[in-house]
């Protein structure tokens, strides 16, 4: 049966040691770490933005320090914030993403001098180019990240509008592909929404939607889910009447696949679903249905795709550069040759900050980037950011752990999976490990959709580790005094059991 665990003993209990109900007592401020971290990190980004000017303009300029130092104002007022706001929060979140999105500055600066055709590009201003629209995507972002931080005071609120978030999810992510090809469609992927002076790529904002309801769908579905008719090799399989999510979002992804021809995005939201559902039931068997549905899902697409004209057609081509880009490599295959030819030329340290071709790439501010950026930091400056992203992840995952509710988890660990998968997929793609996919690098790609939809991404975790690391007693609790500013704690507040 279920009943209350029993409260443990007063603090002033006898033998039970001193009193430890501060909410930062043993540990210290968590605030104060992260803004010793985002300090080392921005140091790190001032570096290799020194050494990258020296690189391109064999000088040092006066004012390399100011994108630097606007995104160290952006960053603390986002530690501000957190300090009222989410004062538990884990402290890694924001420096290890302060870290790949100043590089991303730092980098598109460096396409910038790259681009400037001035002979002297010393005078080359800190107020134009590709880096200071991102430096002004930053500060909307986390502008926006603030203001999702004071109205999501509860991440638990977000499942009460479960239902409208799935709808609004599933309209942004068909509104590009009911749109004209000139309004919606960039190198062959329909994500977009072009308004002529700026577009937007609504998919990006979907994902999280699309995730709220996944979450809440689980949370009320997984004892059905959970359920197992037969046993095959060792693992438990479901009913065949359960399997109607899955199909109904398999077939989703593969709209997505046929009419907005674009393969990552097809495989972000089917990932996204299956991994939030192997969370929610711990059953391996959902995985693997998932893998072969959509594994022949893409195989079917393939064969359709030779069909001259049909609808896979775009998918077809790019299947075919990634099984051989080289055999049409001054055309079809030029942009995935030019990046392996990067990579390779950067090897394992890089050819210099600033000494790279990063143009030789196309679209190297976007898809691309992190080709053009391995270029110059090699190897291992490419895995030291990827372990960055791992951190973030795992530091996501942690944060599910940690929560008490249901929802919570499963929210949080599909979050931190869907940042996962978008930087595999993005990364696979230019490395030729999986056809290429329209989808941006998080944090470091050029654009404003994906850094705003990704930053409200780690701002819910940012919310729900703050949850799962508040002290028991309450941010104000007081030594000696009683468990928090409420009073007594509520029977049906408190902490259950299950009694076997």
């Amino acid at each position: 049966m279920l009943t209350a665990a029993a409260p443990g003993p007063p603090p002033s209990s006898p033998g039970n040691g001193p009193a430890v109900s501060a909410p930062y007592a043993g540990r210290g401020n968590p605030r104060n770490t992260e803004l010793g971290l985002v300090a080392l990190a921005l140091g790190i980004v001032g570096t290799y933005t020194a050494a990258m000017e020296a690189g391109a303009i064999d000088q040092i300029s006066v004012h390399f320090w100011i994108p630097v130092a606007t995104l160290a104002i952006f960053f603390l007022g986002l530690n501000v914030a957190n300090r009222f706001l989410a004062p538990d929060a884990d402290p890694i979140f924001l420096p290890a993403v302060a870290l790949i999105n100043g590089m991303g500055v730092a980098f598109l600066r460096r396409i910038d001098l790259y681009d400037d055709k001035i002979h002297d590009r010393t005078d080359y201003s800190a107020f134009s180019g590709l880096g200071f629209r991102q430096l002004l995507w930053t500060a909307l972002s986390i502008a926006f990240a603030i203001v999702v931080l004071a109205v999501v005071r509860d991440h638990k609120s977000l499942s009460r509008y479960a239902y409208t978030l799935g709808f609004a999810g599933i309209v942004l992510v068909m509104i590009p592909a009911v749109l004209p090809a000139r309004l919606s469609m960039v190198n062959g992927a329909k994500l977009w929404i072009n308004f002529g002076f700026f577009s937007i790529q609504p998919g990006e904002f979907a994902k999280i939607a699309l995730l709220v309801f996944f979450a809440y769908y689980l949370v009320r579905k997984r004892e059905v889910l959970s359920l197992a008719s037969k046993r095959f090799l060792g693992l438990d399989f479901p009913r065949g009447r359960d399997l109607g999510p899955v199909i109904a979002v398999w077939a989703m992804s593969l709209m997505v696949l046929v009419f907005e021809k674009d393969l990552g995005t097809s495989l972000m939201y089917f990932g996204m679903f299956v991994a939030t559902l192997y969370i929610a039931t711990e059953r391996a068997s959902w995985l693997i249905i998932g893998l072969g549905l959509f594994g022949g899902g893409v195989y079917l697409a393939y064969i359709l795709g030779g069909l001259v004209g049909g609808p896979f057609a775009n998918f077809r081509v790019r299947a075919d550069i990634w099984l051989d880009p080289f055999s049409d490599a001054d055309h079809k295959g030029y942009q995935l040759v030019q990046s392996l030819l990067g990579l390779g030329t950067g090897g394992l340290f890089g050819t210099g900050p600033g000494e790279g071709y990063p143009r030789k790439i196309p679209e190297v501010q976007n898809d691309f980037i992190s080709a053009g950026l391995g270029e110059e930091i090699g190897l291992f400056g490419l895995t030291a950011i990827l372990v960055v992203y791992l951190i973030i992840v795992f530091r996501g995952l942690r944060a599910a752990l940690g929560v008490h509710d249901s929802f919570g988890k499963l929210f949080a660990g599909g979050l931190a999976f869907t940042l996962g998968l978008q930087v595999f997929v993005i990364v696979g793609g230019v490395s030729q490990l999986i056809p290429l996919t329209g989808q941006t690098t998080p944090f470091l790609s050029a654009g404003g959709s994906s850094l705003m939809a990704n930053w409200i991404l780690v701002t819910l975790l940012i919310r729900i580790s703050d949850a799962a690391r508040r002290p028991a007693d309450g941010p104000t609790a007081k030594p000696g005094g009683p468990p928090s500013a409420g009073g007594p704690a509520k029977l049906q507040e408190m902490a259950t059991e299950v009694m076997r």
